[in-house]
Formats: structure tokens, sequence, C-alpha cells
């Protein structure tokens, strides 16, 4: 079984990429037109462009960013009539992977999707939803589901457990299913995220979600400029890889940090100075893109946001220059019912054992000693935001009872960054007696 990767550049789709499957093995290379004329146009930033023949026993890594998860996993595995698990993700990708997030496509899954719309002439022609519609669930709303199934609002290229919609606002402020709506007539893209599940604790992360991104976003972590608004029980998150502008899309290079560091699945656990290190080889300014990643680590901990994957941070290409993505996945994920532990931690790399307090964090991290003092200043400073955090997060809308519970992790926090703080010099004093 093979695909034909494609990539968005210079406004338009471009074949870049060949990928063979067969009896466990991948093979995969760069198409030779492709290779000679688009050297920094890379697949990843971890697979420069070169005519090289690859062969693995697993898929690249950066595929398994394409790969269908979560409730458009299960409806595609359905159309297929697949049973779950490993061997599915490459025909998941060759079915499901013709609208993800990025600038990289399948052209067999464009294919895939032409033809499911052919069989449902009407859906082209549907009419556009207001969010009312989408939160009520209108019978517009379930109408196209029952067209488009998980296909037309492209599930099928976002991942994560809570059901989500890619969509997109036309020119007057209606929205369409993503996959349907040409660029010419796109304004804006955004992704509709529901509750995880029913309970009450799943309406109250979601809930929470919005007024933790106001929280970061008042702190100074990049967030993206339009933060997302909670309609009822649909967060409507702007979407940051694409910027529609002047009839066009601008389609962004994004990548997690689970591809640039090369690890296939979806489980991968390395210690967060693995993942520091990987971010560190691609950004255009290793200092700042540490101090960010760092902030943001305080804030995972301080706020108990403890789903912290390989695939909940990414870094993308805008203007010449790579860095972090604005922060995106940021809520009280303590709270849910499935209680998501902390899944990247600092591990020592020499001893494996894991590092908690953030003096020996800076000792311990692979940068030159003059940026660690740097870094240690920074985060210094940063203590006196997190000691005014119970009160930036009342006044961002944050539940009350969540504001006290974090109170212990918050005054760890402090406490920790405080200490990385050079005690000051003593006042220099006049001596009268000198001559």
């Amino acid at each position: 079984m093979d695909c034909t990767l494609q990539i968005f550049l210079d406004d338009r789709w471009t074949d870049c990429a060949q990928i063979d499957v067969d009896d466990g093995l991948c093979q995969w290379n760069h198409l030779v037109a492709y290779a000679v004329d688009h050297t920094d146009a890379p697949l990843s930033l971890a697979e420069p462009v070169d005519m090289d023949i690859r062969h693995a026993r697993t898929l690249p890594a950066f595929l398994y960013d394409l790969i269908p998860q979560g409730a458009g996993r299960r409806f595609l595995l359905g159309e297929l009539k697949l049973a779950d698990g490993p061997d599915a993700d490459f025909p998941l990708i060759c079915a499901g992977a013709f609208n993800p997030v990025g600038r990289i496509r399948v052209a067999e899954a464009v294919d895939y999707f032409e033809t499911h719309v052919a069989r449902h002439p009407a859906a082209r022609g549907l009419p556009g939803l207001t969010i009312d519609d989408v939160v009520v669930r209108s019978a517009e709303f379930k109408e196209t589901m029952f067209l488009h199934g998980m296909l037309g609002t492209g599930t099928t290229g976002v991942q994560g457990a809570a059901p989500k919609y890619l969509l997109t606002r036309d020119h007057a402020g209606l929205l369409h299913g993503d996959a349907t709506l040409a660029d010419a007539d796109a304004a804006q893209h955004l992704i509709a995220k529901l509750p995880r599940g029913n309970s009450a604790a799943d309406d109250k992360v979601l809930r929470n979600e919005a007024a933790y991104m106001r929280v970061a976003a008042a702190l100074g972590i990049r967030t993206h400029a339009d933060l997302p608004t909670l309609h009822g029980d649909v967060l409507l998150i702007p979407r940051f890889d694409r910027i529609a502008r002047d009839g066009k899309v601008v389609r962004l290079h994004q990548e997690s940090v689970a591809s640039i560091l090369g690890l296939p699945g979806f489980d991968p656990r390395p210690s967060l100075f693995e993942v520091v290190t990987g971010i560190r080889k691609v950004v255009s300014d290793p200092t700042a893109e540490t101090l960010e990643f760092i902030k943001r680590d305080v804030l995972n901990l301080a706020m108990r946001n403890t789903d912290n994957h390989a695939r909940n941070t990414a870094v993308q290409l805008v203007d010449g220059k790579v860095r972090l993505t604005p922060l995106f996945d940021f809520a009280p994920m303590y709270l849910d019912p499935k209680l998501i532990p902390r899944a990247l931690r600092w591990y020592r790399p020499d001893t494996r054992v894991e590092l908690t307090d953030w003096a020996d964090v800076l000792a311990a991290l692979p940068v030159p000693d003059h940026e660690r003092q740097l870094l240690a200043g920074e985060l210094g400073r940063f203590a006196v935001q997190i000691e005014r955090l119970p009160d930036i997060m009342k006044a961002q809308g944050v539940d009350h009872d969540i504001i006290e519970f974090l109170t212990p992790s918050i005054d760890t926090q402090v406490r920790q960054l405080n200490a990385l703080q050079p005690p000051e010099a003593p006042h220099a004093t006049s001596n009268p007696t000198h001559p």
C-alpha cells in the first residue's frame, strides 16, 4: 500500500514524497523534482530534503501528526471496516489525512473525501451555520454531520480525545465544515471543541479552558491573538496554523515535539530535558524558546494542567523563523474523570531520577552557564507574576474552587522561583573618615 504526500507552497498543493508500506516495512523518499527545487521546505524539521530512500519498521515520526485519533479515528475505522491497532494507522492516513493541521496532506485521502462527497451531492450546497446551530446541535447541524460524517468537518484531521470539529467562518460570519469551503471564501479557521465526556467534571474542564488561556495571555505566555471563547458547551478556538487574508489561505508548517524527536506512536514519553534539547535544535532563538517552554511548564505545575504529552507541544514556521506555537490544550486537566497523569517529567539525563525543583532542573539543563544565569534571572522575576496568579485567575473567570485548590501548587512554584533570584548586594555606604 502506498500514498503520495503533498505540501502547500506558493498557494497550491505540490506532490513532495512517496510512502510505501509492505509487510510491516515502511519505505519513503522525497520525489526527485521536489528534492531538487524545494530544499528549504522540509516535511519535518528533523528530516532534510534529499534523495535518500529511508526504511524503517515504523512510519516516519512526522506522519503520526496526520493520523486520525479520537472521534475521527473511530468514525473512519467503521467506514473502512478496520480493527483498531497500529496496523490501521497507514490505511487511516490514506483515507483521513486530506485536511490535517499544518501544511501536509495525503493525495489519496483527498480522493477518498471527494468520493465521499460525490455520494452526497447536496453536501456541497449546504448553508452555513450560526454558532447557535452548533451549540444546540440544530437540525441543520445534524444534517451536516449526517452528510459529511466526521469527514466534512475535518475531525479526522485534528487529534485528541475530546470531540472536535474543524470549521471555517465565511465572510458573512457563518460556519462551514472546513474541508467544504473554498479558500477564497474563508475569513477565519476554527476548532469547535466539546467536552471529553458527559460528566460535570468534563463540562467544568472545558468551561475553564477559555479562562485558563486568558490567564496565560495575561502572564505574557505566547498565545494566539484571538483567544478561545465559550458558547454553551462548545469552546470555539481560533486556529493558528492558518492565516486567511486577501482571498487566500496561508498554511503554516506545524509539527509536534514527538515528531521533532523522531518518536513514532502515540505514547512516547521522553524526558523534558530531551524535549528541550529537541526544541533547541530546530528553533531560531533557542534561549527565548527555552524560557518560553519552562514558563509554560511552571504554569502547568501551578495550575495543574497534567495533560502534557509530547503532542501537546508543537513548533511552527512563521515568516522564515521557527518557534513554539501559541499555547494550546491548556486546562485544569487534574479534574478529568480519567485521572490523566503528568506524562512528561524532568528526568535527569544521567540518572533518570525525576527532578522537581527548578534550581535542580536549571543546573542539569544542557545550556551554557551564561544562558543558565539568564534563565534563572528571568524565572526569578516570573515569580512575581506567579505570586499574583490567584488574583489573575479570579479576574479571568477561573472557578473559585479551582483557585482555592491550586493554592499549594502555586505557593510551591513561587517559593522555587524566588530561590533562583541571586541575593541582593548590600547597598554601598559612604565612609566619612575616608580622605
